[in-house]
């Protein structure tokens, strides 16, 4: 295997060029050292709260140079990121749906048939195969809860309530399907259907709002509409702090999953906030967002399970690039959807008080694939040995225990489409596309940037660094024989899903 890695990479250096290939794998792949079995000692396990935010760009909180610049202080959050560890170089997938997929099993959507935003028609989501970060701490115990968006299957049999979570209040797939009731109400270029019963059905159908616990099947509770995307916020964070309080009050360790909405567009503030700021809607709607992260904040404090509890603050991706609800990429280049690193950086603060060193910021490489293995080590869980796990445990490296993360670099995928590489401080290009809507081009050779010197990757210098080929060609090697050994699920692929021996 090394000596097909090596000579492919004899053969771009004598060309000049960086990568040939059409595959690259992260240079971390499987479940990382055995330690990470272990669970940290402790009088009891520790509680998890996940706040994840939907396309919050990397220049939008003021901890990451945004805040009053974007029309709104974000102090609740900055004060967050006082209080633990801020990542610089956090990176997630390039769409909301892998991403969450990523997060959930710590394999890269490619695996799992995950890697596209789900729009009907075939069985969406993950399989009831894999086994998702709920799984594994419920079965240590803990009480799982989620609020917000689920995106991982539209159907029943794959809601939340099915792949771990004790509850769930929410939506299956996304926020703009929050305009199609006024389509239906207002314009007359979408008519009603028939069949041969004689029912009529609008084209445009509404989507719900769904309510569910383990064992039950799931009820609509409300029509998704922008009535009620404004109050989803409000609604997420109350369920949220009422869970929190429960199970604190029982004694019992939680996971508390909170896929907040903001910003996903229609990006439109509560009402309570709604010209709160004068700067607009995104300004309304960054103040919302930094007082909902308070309102859970304090209720972990008030609980007085503070010293207990590990919080995260993230996001799913990068941001918008649809007027008028477009984000804001802080220093780097590009949107969602594309492999640019405005695309693949986000947000990330992680605080444990008395573990997570204060105050802490740190440029090293960490994935949200990273996050499955990290957090199962925290709540003394295993990691499945069945399936190839890309996520690497990170925990040392979360508690100022070791000074660089344990990863060197990862895939970028957009949707099936291997379109870049990160290794250490460089990056390279394999399909060029900046904004999510321009078109893909793949390149005849690769374009390689140093992310330390050139933050925007303006300025190729693959032909004076053909080096950096033989690290990463090693990697296709690797990444080939995974493929060969576990073969991907394919999208679309129904339940009960059994992998090829």
């Amino acid at each position: 295997m090394e000596q097909k890695a090596h000579s492919k990479a004899m053969k771009w250096a004598a060309v000049g060029s960086v990568l040939a290939a059409a595959t690259i794998l992260c240079a971390a792949l499987g479940p990382g050292p055995s330690k990470a079995e272990e669970a940290p000692k402790a009088n009891k396990k520790p509680n998890i709260v996940f706040m994840f935010m939907d396309n919050i760009g990397y220049g939008e909180l003021g901890c990451y140079g945004g805040g009053i610049l974007r029309g709104a202080p974000t102090p609740r959050i900055d004060k967050l990121a006082s209080e633990g560890m801020r990542l610089l170089n956090f990176n997630v997938e390039a769409q909301c749906t892998p991403c969450r997929s990523a997060f959930m099993t710590g394999r890269f959507s490619i695996r799992s048939g995950t890697y596209e935003v789900p729009i009907g028609g075939v069985p969406d989501g993950l399989t009831l195969w894999e086994v998702t970060i709920a799984k594994l701490l419920s079965a240590q115990g803990y009480a799982t809860g989620m609020w917000g968006k689920w995106h991982l299957g539209s159907a029943e049999e794959r809601f939340p309530t099915h792949q771990g979570f004790d509850e769930w209040y929410g939506i299956p797939r996304t926020y703009d399907e929050a305009m199609w009731p006024s389509l239906n109400e207002t314009n007359s270029m979408w008519p009603s259907i028939g069949n041969k019963q004689g029912w009529n059905a609008k084209i445009v159908p509404p989507q719900y709002i769904y309510e569910a616990r383990r064992g039950e099947k799931a009820k609509k509770v409300a029509v998704l509409d922008v009535e009620q995307r404004r109050n989803m916020e409000k609604e997420i964070t109350t369920r949220a702090v009422e869970f929190i309080k429960r199970n604190a009050s029982a004694g019992k360790p939680f996971f508390a999953y909170v896929p907040f909405s903001l910003v996903h567009f229609p990006t439109l503030p509560n009402p309570e906030f709604a010209g709160k700021t004068g700067n607009g809607d995104w300004a309304d709607c960054l103040a919302e967002m930094d007082y909902r992260t308070g309102q859970i904040l304090d209720a972990i404090k008030e609980a007085g399970i503070e010293d207990n509890t590990l919080v995260i603050f993230t996001s799913d991706n990068g941001p918008e690039a649809t007027h008028p609800w477009e984000g804001d990429s802080g220093p780097w280049r590009g949107t969602y959807f594309t492999a640019m690193e405005g695309s693949l950086r986000a947000p990330f603060i992680i605080r444990w008080p008395g573990k997570v060193p204060a105050g802490s910021v740190n440029n090293e490489i960490v994935h949200i694939v990273d996050l499955f293995t990290t957090l199962a080590r925290v709540g003394g869980a295993k990691i499945p040995k069945d399936r190839p796990i890309d996520g690497v445990d990170q925990l040392d490296f979360f508690l100022g225990k070791q000074e660089t993360s344990n990863r060197e670099g990862f895939p970028a995928f957009v949707a099936d489409r291997l379109s870049a590489v990160k290794w250490r401080n460089w990056k390279a290009h394999l399909i060029w596309q900046e904004n999510m809507y321009d078109p893909p081009q793949r390149l005849p050779l690769p374009k390689l940037f140093n992310l330390l010197t050139d933050l925007k990757e303006e300025r190729d210098v693959g032909a004076q660094n053909s080096w950096v080929s033989y690290p990463m060609t090693r990697i296709i090697g690797e990444f080939e024989a995974s493929l060969k050994k576990y073969p991907p699920i394919k999208i679309g692929t129904p339940d009960p899903y059994v992998p090829p021996k």
